[in-house]
């Protein structure tokens, strides 16, 4: 009886311990990646990102927001990588981007990057967020726009996007989402909205399943007739194609000017040769 005990609490403990491994595993590998739905603030959330000022390349379909900050990794490879198969589903997606506020008087943002925000935030020119986001940050230096700092119109526009994404990430707080870029904001099929703070990759795959979005897209296929695309060939300047080989110089033939090529000479007419003339057959009469 006392074996009995012994082991009955042994498989007990073991049992908790690979319950609570169990559990671990799914909140680490799945469960803390799902998207979290916003059953509280949700018209207040709602009236935040109709008033924001977002860019986005049309489409016409479902919105899907997309908010962030410039030197973002996660959010530049979150847009280049899963917009294109959002835009397949039918959905746009809205770009709202704002300037980080100092930090423990450290800058998080430029100049230049106040500057773009603030032009952003008052013309919606997809063109210069293309550009912008095409450049280094290091390289942008936000030419032909007019500066933020100093300027009281401009500057209250930056402030404006700092308030924002300050109650907004306090109404998502409300809602268990605790907020790291890109935060990504939606309504699924059947209308509920959804929040996603979207910093890791694992994450994604939610939303694209939530919204019928497809995991990859296929190279567009050439029909008979369409015209091809170039092929490159052997000298053409391609990065396939097969460098020439880089001859060495001639010398000068002694006794020329320096810096003159001696014109090339013709080479002699070759002579043919005469043909050998048959020998003799040799007298084989024996005497």
């Amino acid at each position: 009886m006392r074996r009995f005990f012994i082991w009955s609490a042994l498989a007990a403990v073991i049992g908790l311990i690979l319950a609570g491994v169990g559990y671990w595993a799914y909140w680490n590998y799945y469960s803390r990646f799902q998207p979290v739905t916003v059953t509280r603030n949700q018209a207040e959330i709602q009236r935040l990102l109709d008033e924001a000022s977002w860019v986005s390349a049309g489409g016409g379909g479902e919105p899907l927001y997309i908010i962030g900050y410039r030197d973002s990794a996660a959010m530049a490879r979150y847009e280049r990588e899963e917009i294109p198969k959002l835009r397949a589903a039918g959905i746009e997606a809205r770009t709202i981007l704002f300037a980080r506020p100092d930090r423990e008087g450290l800058a998080q943002s430029t100049a230049a990057e106040r500057a773009t925000i603030a032009e952003l935030w008052l013309t919606r020119d997809w063109t210069l967020y293309q550009r912008w986001t095409a450049t280094p940050v290091r390289n942008w230096t936000a030419a032909g726009i007019p500066a933020a700092d100093g300027n009281l119109a401009r500057g209250a526009v930056v402030e404006a996007g700092r308030d924002f994404v300050a109650r907004l990430t306090a109404d998502l707080k409300e809602a268990g989402l605790q907020a790291r870029y890109p935060l990504v904001i939606w309504r699924d099929r059947e209308g509920f909205m959804k929040a996603c703070a979207c910093s890791d990759s694992r994450s994604w795959v939610f939303i694209r399943d939530d919204l019928d979005a497809p995991d990859r897209l296929d190279p567009p296929v050439v029909a008979p007739g369409d015209p091809q695309p170039p092929q490159a060939f052997p000298g053409d300047g391609s990065p396939e194609s097969l460098p020439y080989p880089t001859l060495p110089p001639v010398a000068p033939t002694p006794g020329a000017a320096p810096g003159v090529t001696p014109a090339p000479t013709a080479p002699a007419p070759r002579v043919p040769r005469k043909a050998p003339e048959p020998k003799q057959a040799e007298d084989s009469t024996f005497f």
